[in-house]
């Protein structure tokens, strides 16, 4: 999903793209970007601990130091995600990032053990609306429009 989004975003002339884990960004990361396209799965209802790390590490460095800058989200999901989404949007308030495009949720319908387990599998049309909120993100940054 990532990978799709950021593949996307680098056909956009005049901007950057930076695909980096959440385990390897830190706070001169987040503050030396113009946006964000967050990407987590959902576990156990909630974002990925590693994502939750990431922004245990970076808040308070960047905080009020990111103001107004756009973001957007996507949840990779077996069965909901909203609640995972919730979470980033609410940090993402607190960073007073501007939100540019609806969460995007990829459902994966993974609901047995081995299902969760598996590597997935993400489909050509969930990768086109993947693709498609990197390039938007991309578009608007290099634009000006955020």
């Amino acid at each position: 999903m990532a990978e799709a989004a950021a593949g996307a975003a680098r056909m956009q002339s005049g901007v950057a793209v930076k695909l980096q884990r959440a385990a390897d960004t830190g706070p001169d990361d987040v503050l030396a970007a113009d946006g964000y396209l967050f990407a987590t799965p959902e576990n156990l209802a909630a974002m990925s601990g590693l994502m939750k790390d990431f922004f245990d590490r970076c808040y308070y460095a960047a905080l009020d130091r990111v103001n107004g800058r756009p973001y957007a989200t996507m949840i990779c999901a077996g069965s909901d995600g909203q609640n995972a989404l919730r979470q980033v949007e609410r940090i993402a308030t607190g960073w007073r990032l501007k939100c540019v495009a609806p969460g995007l949720i990829v459902c994966t319908h993974a609901q047995t053990p081995d299902r969760i387990l598996a590597h997935k599998e993400i489909g050509a049309q969930d990768l086109a609306l993947c693709a498609e909120l990197g390039a938007g993100l991309a578009a608007g940054l290099a634009l000006g429009v955020f």
